[in-house]
């Protein structure tokens, strides 16, 4: 329905289990010079389909990251949506899936999504940018902050990404960008969960103890102010 409502009155599609085809059997007619994929994540798949992938797991997102990999030619782009907790999951097959990333394509940009970008994902989002045939060599981030809560009837706009446009063409840095180059990186874990070194640090908690006895002391000194006054009374 969507489809026909967009001017597609016959589209190709094929009612199949992307999932179900073996990697080594996509020949290089099959593959594309872009993808742009919100694929499902959290789902889980059947231990025979997990036989036709190199990074065998359950988890439906990291298999279907694998397959854009395999689908795009060399020198091709991708852009792909997948949770947040992909960066730093420590499981195998996470491991294993983003030290591909990194030496198979070049990851050059990282988005971070503010919460409720994509309505039930009910985690947060990061959009992976990368082209195929190159190691990564820098990775850029950018945090996207719209300034507000975002919602069914407050949906994110193009406004909100204009800064984030504007910047990763030159990948610069600002307070909500920042580089990090891939031989920084842990060898044992690939954590691509870096935080932004130009936020504004939050001030540190103070012990308990150092409050009560801030209070304590306002206390003696309010109590010395009352009896002061109190004299002239």
């Amino acid at each position: 329905m969507n489809m026909i409502l967009h001017g597609i009155e016959a589209p190709n599609i094929l009612h199949t289990n992307t999932l179900a085809e073996n990697l080594a059997d996509i020949q290089p007619s099959q593959q594309h010079d872009i993808i742009l994929a919100n694929p499902p994540f959290g789902g889980k798949e059947r231990k025979e389909v997990q036989q036709n992938f190199p990074i065998k797991t359950g988890e439906t997102a990291f298999l279907f990251l694998q397959h854009f990999i395999r689908m795009l030619k060399p020198g091709g782009r991708a852009a792909i949506v997948i949770k947040n907790t992909f960066l730093s999951n420590t499981d195998n097959a996470a491991i294993a899936l983003r030290k591909q990333l990194l030496e198979d394509c070049n990851l050059h940009t990282v988005l971070g999504c503010p919460a409720k970008t994509f309505l039930g994902a009910g985690v947060k989002t990061v959009v992976l940018f990368f082209t195929k045939g190159e190691a990564t060599q820098k990775i850029w981030y950018y945090q996207l902050d719209p300034g507000r809560s975002l919602g069914k009837t407050n949906p994110l706009n193009d406004n909100d990404l204009k800064e984030f446009v504007e910047l990763q063409k030159t990948f610069a840095d600002s307070d909500q960008s920042w580089s990090l180059y891939a031989n920084e990186l842990d060898e044992s874990t690939w954590d691509l969960s870096v935080k932004n070194p130009n936020a504004e640090q939050e001030a540190p908690l103070r012990e308990p103890k150092v409050i009560i006895e801030e209070i304590m002391a306002l206390d003696k000194e309010s109590g010395a102010i009352l009896a002061s006054i109190k004299e002239y009374l």
